[in-house]
């Protein structure tokens, strides 16, 4: 079933998938960082004896309405990830490609795993999502990238659709002829994009939310119209919001109750989606299409 939401182990999940089935997959699993990732979500509203102090000399009393967050400590991550890896290349369309995204501490550990999968010859791009955002540390050259690890199943023959990807503008357009400059260029494995700023209009409280940009390019790039994308860590759902916006079928999966009431919130919205709970303790999760 195209457009569907699963809730439970992603492991059992993809082992009952068909081989050969989907387009393509990115992931954005859990970054082993040893902590419990969350977010809180707080409404400011006028009070005399508020304690923050807005426009005007307005004061606003900041109310907390919630968290929501996972466990990221893993005894050993690359044990963990193996199976779920191992079917996704199973999952794959010979033209299929995966986009595997993760940050400095896990990069290399992972790329081995996926190159002893998919073949180091399958590996045609790591792409480094770069942002300038949130605090720095005065100890070390802050950290302010991702990885995201490309693999095409078939390094002969994948999709990339070039001209399908949406132009950045040249740093000196008058360098290149008015042409050229007001098509833009293709973007290279490097991206500077801003990360989902917790006042921003796209943000769903979900803690490791990432941009709707990135996730597009990628969509854009390996996928065409019609084709079937998976998640099977998806968070926030931005996966399946970019398939909606893009024309695409999509597959996401997780075993956060809090993310499914994300998506829940998040696709109200969107018609024919399919919410399958394959949790055989918790019975009742939040997963019809409304607000939770």
């Amino acid at each position: 079933m195209p457009n569907t939401i699963y809730f439970g182990d992603n492991l059992p999940i993809l082992a009952s998938l068909p081989s050969a089935s989907v387009d393509l997959i990115y992931i954005d699993p859990p970054f082993n960082t040893g902590k419990t990732q969350t977010r809180t979500q707080l409404r400011t509203e006028r009070s005399e004896n508020g304690d923050r102090v807005g426009f005007q000399g307005q004061r606003y009393q900041t109310v907390r309405l919630g968290s929501r967050g996972y466990a990221d400590v893993f005894d050993d991550y690359l044990a963990f990830l193996r199976p779920r890896l191992e079917q996704a290349y199973r999952l794959l369309q010979p033209h299929g490609s995966l986009y595997f995204h993760i940050d400095y501490r896990e990069v290399h550990y992972c790329k081995l795993l996926l190159d002893a999968i998919f073949g180091r010859e399958s590996f045609l791009n790591e792409i480094i999502w770069a942002y300038d955002y949130g605090g720095r540390t005065h100890k070390k050259w802050p950290p302010k990238h991702d990885n995201i690890l490309w693999y095409a199943k078939d390094p002969r023959c994948y999709t990339f659709n070039e001209d399908a990807v949406e132009r950045i503008p040249y740093m000196s357009p008058g360098l290149v002829g008015p042409q050229k400059a007001a098509r833009g260029k293709l973007p290279t494995d490097t991206w500077w994009h801003t990360i989902v700023a917790t006042n921003g209009r796209e943000k769903t409280g979900y803690p490791t939310q990432k941009p709707l940009g990135v996730v597009n390019r990628i969509v854009q790039a390996s996928s065409n119209p019609g084709d079937l994308a998976l998640d099977f860590f998806a968070g926030s759902g931005t996966l399946g919001e970019s398939c909606l916006k893009l024309g695409r079928q999509f597959i996401l999966i997780d075993n956060n109750p809090q993310a499914l009431e994300v998506m829940a919130r998040r696709f109200a919205a969107a018609p024919d989606i399919h919410w399958v709970n394959y949790d055989p303790v918790n019975t009742e999760p939040r997963m019809e299409n409304r607000e939770p």
